[in-house]
């Protein structure tokens, strides 16, 4: 089946209209995120325009049904920005979109019981073989990347090359940091790991977001994972300390409180947290990006090296839809058309819900051919 370029680009143009003007049907996500209005206030970037000076107007449509969405905390929000420009062009088609997290989401879609599975990793293999079993085919579709940036006070001098590696990372930000107020009180650890860092003798001051942020997943999972699953084979953590980081740290899940806790002031500059990149790009005059080593050497977040995989914090987010599912309701159908139509994740792509990186040309490319290919 091949996408239907011409309605696609009337019916996207539609729902944009639809959104920015409040029209019935839409919900209360932005067609722009806000621009920012006061001196020192971060906020999200402002997209240009995707809709056409003179939008087409579209049919009435008498689409209607039921889609069902789960899993993944990071992907949900992606989801969730189709479904409000969708639902604006088609007010009648019920979707829900549970983030239940990737794994509990691939569980519920392969016994069935979902028509997409968000997932912020690939399928495992075991839980394929669940699926298969089940009788359920699926196409995989790759939707963007999550780029992570540790970011530290644009006032902070002290950090050796701007940059830290994972070892130094779970020293300072790890289930076993409880307690450290000072950078040097990681140094031993630290060094344990491997690490050749000299930490500074400063006041450590951490905020970042909380367990209920799939940004916190995310860093749990590829910047602390490794290390921690080490550590308990070790014997140096129990199992319940495996998924987590330290306790003891101001959390938050809106992301212009962490900009602001993280930007510190001239009597405390030697900060420390993670945001999404987006956000921290759009505050570099109050925090630093920092470089990570991943084990490859020093690498600076960036679009380039978020999209091609070389900044070792990033991963490609997937949207997983039952194919047999696809083939019996029109309204899936339709709704993973508008999900791949051009211009859909560019704009979903700039609410401040869903800020993560697109993927290449190339890429997406692919992506729109495996859904053709079904």
């Amino acid at each position: 089946m091949h996408l239907d370029r011409r309605f696609m680009a009337i019916a996207l143009a539609s729902a944009f209209v639809v959104v920015s003007c409040g029209g019935s049907g839409a919900t209360n996500a932005p067609s722009q995120p806000p621009a920012a209005s006061q001196p020192g206030v971060s906020q999200p970037p402002v997209a240009s325009d995707p809709v056409a000076s003179e939008p087409v107007a579209s049919e009435p449509t008498s689409l209607s049904g039921e889609i069902v969405i789960s899993g993944s905390s990071t992907v949900g929000p992606i989801s969730t920005g189709v479904k409000e420009l969708f639902n604006a062009q088609y007010p009648d088609v019920a979707i829900s979109v549970d983030e239940t997290g990737t794994g509990d989401g691939f569980a519920l879609f392969c016994e069935g019981q979902t028509d997409i599975s968000d997932a912020s990793r690939a399928i495992k293999e075991e839980e394929a073989t669940i699926c298969a079993d089940n009788g359920v085919e699926f196409v995989e579709l790759k939707m963007g990347i999550d780029g992570l940036s540790v970011i530290t006070s644009a006032l902070n001098d002290q950090i050796p090359d701007d940059c830290l590696t994972f070892n130094d990372l779970y020293a300072l930000i790890g289930p076993e940091s409880t307690g450290f107020d000072n950078w040097t009180d990681a140094q031993a650890l630290a060094t344990e790991l491997g690490s050749t860092t000299a930490l500074p003798d400063a006041p450590l001051t951490i905020t970042a977001p909380g367990e209920e942020s799939g940004t916190y997943d995310s860093f749990v999972e590829l910047v602390l994972g490794d290390i921690a699953e080490a550590r308990l084979e070790g014997g140096m953590i129990t199992e319940d300390q495996v998924e987590t980081t330290r306790p003891d740290y101001q959390s938050s899940g809106d992301d212009n409180v962490i900009i602001d806790g993280v930007a510190g002031s001239a009597d405390n500059p030697t900060t420390l947290g993670w945001v999404g990149y987006a956000y921290a790009q759009n505050a570099t005059d109050r925090v630093k990006l920092l470089s990570v080593d991943g084990g490859e050497g020093c690498v600076e977040p960036t679009p380039e090296s978020i999209a091609d995989g070389s900044y070792p914090i990033a991963r490609e987010l997937f949207i997983y839809v039952d194919k047999a599912k696809a083939a019996e309701n029109e309204a899936l159908t339709a709704f993973v058309d508008f999900y791949l139509a051009d211009g859909t994740l560019d704009q979903v792509f700039q609410l401040p819900t869903a800020r993560y990186v697109p993927l290449t040309d190339e890429t997406f490319a692919e992506t729109v051919a495996a859904w053709e290919g079904r």
